[in-house]
Protein backbone atom coordinates (compact mmCIF):
# COMPACT_ATOMS: atom_id res chain seq x y z
CA UNK A 1 0.00 0.00 0.00
CA UNK A 2 1.18 2.92 -1.40
CA UNK A 3 1.10 5.76 1.77
CA UNK A 4 -2.27 7.58 2.10
CA UNK A 5 -3.26 10.79 3.63
CA UNK A 6 -6.42 11.28 4.98
CA UNK A 7 -8.16 14.79 4.73
CA UNK A 8 -10.57 17.23 3.94
CA UNK A 9 -12.21 17.16 1.04
CA UNK A 10 -12.69 20.03 -1.03
CA UNK A 11 -14.10 21.24 -3.91
CA UNK A 12 -11.64 20.72 -6.11
CA UNK A 13 -11.98 16.87 -5.20
CA UNK A 14 -15.33 16.26 -6.58
CA UNK A 15 -14.75 15.65 -10.49
CA UNK A 16 -12.34 12.76 -9.26
CA UNK A 17 -15.09 11.68 -6.26
CA UNK A 18 -18.04 12.50 -8.75
CA UNK A 19 -16.61 9.98 -11.26
CA UNK A 20 -15.40 7.14 -8.61
CA UNK A 21 -19.11 7.34 -7.08
CA UNK A 22 -20.41 7.07 -11.13
CA UNK A 23 -18.52 4.60 -11.33
CA UNK A 24 -19.90 2.43 -8.08
CA UNK A 25 -23.51 3.69 -9.13
CA UNK A 26 -23.28 1.98 -12.52
CA UNK A 27 -21.36 -1.36 -11.79
CA UNK A 28 -22.62 -2.21 -8.17
CA UNK A 29 -24.82 -2.92 -5.81
CA UNK A 30 -23.31 -0.85 -2.62
CA UNK A 31 -25.57 2.00 -3.57
CA UNK A 32 -29.21 2.18 -4.56
CA UNK A 33 -28.67 5.16 -7.08
CA UNK A 34 -28.89 3.99 -10.53
CA UNK A 35 -27.99 7.51 -12.43
CA UNK A 36 -24.84 8.74 -11.07
CA UNK A 37 -25.48 12.42 -10.16
CA UNK A 38 -24.11 15.16 -11.96
CA UNK A 39 -21.26 17.12 -10.89
CA UNK A 40 -23.55 20.35 -9.75
CA UNK A 41 -25.77 17.94 -7.41
CA UNK A 42 -22.37 16.18 -5.94
CA UNK A 43 -21.16 19.78 -5.36
CA UNK A 44 -24.67 20.21 -3.56
CA UNK A 45 -24.10 17.01 -1.76
CA UNK A 46 -20.77 17.75 -0.21
CA UNK A 47 -21.87 21.57 0.65
CA UNK A 48 -24.97 20.02 2.57
CA UNK A 49 -22.30 18.12 4.56
CA UNK A 50 -19.53 20.16 5.36
CA UNK A 51 -22.03 23.03 5.95
CA UNK A 52 -23.65 20.80 8.77
CA UNK A 53 -20.09 20.86 10.05
CA UNK A 54 -20.03 17.22 9.44
CA UNK A 55 -16.42 15.35 8.02
CA UNK A 56 -16.42 14.87 4.64
CA UNK A 57 -12.95 13.90 3.65
CA UNK A 58 -10.72 12.27 0.83
CA UNK A 59 -7.87 9.44 1.00
CA UNK A 60 -5.35 10.66 -1.18
CA UNK A 61 -1.97 8.56 -1.90
CA UNK A 62 0.72 10.21 -5.08
CA UNK A 63 -1.34 13.42 -5.23
CA UNK A 64 -5.14 11.57 -6.28
CA UNK A 65 -8.00 10.35 -4.65
CA UNK A 66 -8.33 7.17 -4.51
CA UNK A 67 -11.41 7.57 -1.95
CA UNK A 68 -13.60 9.25 0.05
CA UNK A 69 -15.80 9.02 2.92
CA UNK A 70 -18.77 11.27 4.96
CA UNK A 71 -21.06 11.30 7.78
CA UNK A 72 -24.55 12.37 7.26
CA UNK A 73 -27.11 12.62 9.96
CA UNK A 74 -28.90 9.51 10.51
CA UNK A 75 -32.18 10.80 10.24
CA UNK A 76 -33.70 14.48 10.14
CA UNK A 77 -35.67 14.65 13.43
CA UNK A 78 -34.28 15.80 16.52
CA UNK A 79 -34.06 12.72 18.60
CA UNK A 80 -31.55 11.50 16.32
CA UNK A 81 -29.59 14.37 16.54
CA UNK A 82 -26.88 12.15 18.17
CA UNK A 83 -26.63 9.14 15.20
CA UNK A 84 -25.00 9.90 11.54
CA UNK A 85 -24.68 7.15 9.02
CA UNK A 86 -21.33 6.63 7.33
CA UNK A 87 -20.57 6.54 3.57
CA UNK A 88 -17.04 5.01 1.99
CA UNK A 89 -16.12 4.53 -1.28
CA UNK A 90 -13.10 3.85 -2.52
CA UNK A 91 -11.69 3.77 -6.67
CA UNK A 92 -12.15 -0.23 -7.91
CA UNK A 93 -8.16 0.25 -8.83
CA UNK A 94 -7.62 0.92 -5.37
CA UNK A 95 -9.66 -1.45 -3.55
CA UNK A 96 -8.48 -4.08 -1.02
CA UNK A 97 -5.44 -1.96 0.07
CA UNK A 98 -6.83 -0.96 3.40
CA UNK A 99 -7.72 2.69 2.41
CA UNK A 100 -11.48 1.99 3.08
CA UNK A 101 -10.09 1.29 6.64
CA UNK A 102 -8.28 4.26 6.85
CA UNK A 103 -11.18 6.83 5.66
CA UNK A 104 -13.72 4.91 7.75
CA UNK A 105 -11.49 5.09 11.00
CA UNK A 106 -10.97 8.66 10.12
CA UNK A 107 -14.39 9.47 10.19
CA UNK A 108 -15.27 7.30 13.39
CA UNK A 109 -12.45 9.17 15.34
CA UNK A 110 -13.99 12.75 13.74
CA UNK A 111 -17.33 12.05 14.57
CA UNK A 112 -16.56 11.09 18.46
CA UNK A 113 -14.93 14.42 18.58
CA UNK A 114 -17.92 16.18 17.86
CA UNK A 115 -19.74 14.22 20.06
CA UNK A 116 -21.63 11.77 18.30
CA UNK A 117 -22.85 8.53 20.11
CA UNK A 118 -23.74 6.23 17.38
CA UNK A 119 -22.42 5.27 13.76
CA UNK A 120 -24.80 3.16 11.45
CA UNK A 121 -24.16 1.77 7.81
CA UNK A 122 -26.54 1.50 5.56
CA UNK A 123 -25.12 -1.32 3.24
CA UNK A 124 -26.22 -1.96 0.07
CA UNK A 125 -26.53 -6.27 -0.66
CA UNK A 126 -26.18 -8.54 2.09
CA UNK A 127 -23.79 -10.37 -0.21
CA UNK A 128 -21.42 -7.26 0.20
CA UNK A 129 -18.63 -9.01 1.94
CA UNK A 130 -16.23 -6.08 1.61
CA UNK A 131 -18.08 -3.42 3.09
CA UNK A 132 -20.24 -5.78 5.96
CA UNK A 133 -15.88 -6.79 6.44
CA UNK A 134 -14.61 -3.35 6.40
CA UNK A 135 -17.40 -2.22 9.23
CA UNK A 136 -17.02 -5.46 11.31
CA UNK A 137 -13.19 -5.41 11.51
CA UNK A 138 -13.75 -1.43 12.72
CA UNK A 139 -16.83 -2.47 15.65
CA UNK A 140 -19.64 -2.15 14.07
CA UNK A 141 -22.17 -4.90 14.50
CA UNK A 142 -25.14 -6.64 12.36
CA UNK A 143 -28.33 -5.35 13.95
CA UNK A 144 -30.77 -6.32 11.18
CA UNK A 145 -31.44 -6.52 7.00
CA UNK A 146 -34.22 -5.51 4.79
CA UNK A 147 -34.64 -8.48 2.29
CA UNK A 148 -35.43 -7.54 -1.15
CA UNK A 149 -35.91 -4.11 -0.05
CA UNK A 150 -34.53 -2.59 -3.75
CA UNK A 151 -34.54 -3.73 -7.48
CA UNK A 152 -31.17 -2.63 -9.32
CA UNK A 153 -29.26 -4.59 -12.17
CA UNK A 154 -32.20 -6.29 -13.13
CA UNK A 155 -32.74 -8.35 -9.22
CA UNK A 156 -33.83 -7.77 -5.61
CA UNK A 157 -31.43 -6.36 -3.55
CA UNK A 158 -31.22 -6.43 0.50
CA UNK A 159 -29.91 -3.76 2.68
CA UNK A 160 -27.57 -4.88 5.47
CA UNK A 161 -27.47 -2.51 8.78
CA UNK A 162 -24.85 -2.50 11.21
CA UNK A 163 -24.26 -0.29 14.12
CA UNK A 164 -21.01 0.72 16.24
CA UNK A 165 -20.84 2.80 18.97
CA UNK A 166 -18.76 6.46 19.54
CA UNK A 167 -16.97 7.63 22.45
CA UNK A 168 -19.40 6.42 25.51
CA UNK A 169 -22.40 5.16 23.51
CA UNK A 170 -24.98 4.57 25.52
CA UNK A 171 -23.67 4.15 28.98
CA UNK A 172 -24.19 8.50 29.68
CA UNK A 173 -26.44 10.79 28.68
CA UNK A 174 -24.77 13.15 25.66
CA UNK A 175 -23.82 16.66 25.93
CA UNK A 176 -26.48 18.50 23.85
CA UNK A 177 -25.37 20.94 21.61
CA UNK A 178 -28.88 22.37 21.40
CA UNK A 179 -29.08 23.28 24.99
CA UNK A 180 -25.66 24.23 25.71
CA UNK A 181 -25.87 26.57 22.88
CA UNK A 182 -29.36 28.16 24.83
CA UNK A 183 -27.75 28.39 28.32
Amino acid sequence: MSAAYIRNADIGDLPTIRALYAHHVEHSLGTFEEIAPTLEEMTRRWQSVTDAGLPYLACEVDGAVVGYSYAGLYRPRHAYRFSVEDSVYVSPDHARRGYGQLLLSALIDRCTLLGYRQMIAVIGDSGNASSIGLHGALGFAKIGSFPSIGFKQNRWVDVMLMQRALGDGDATPPVDRDTAAMA
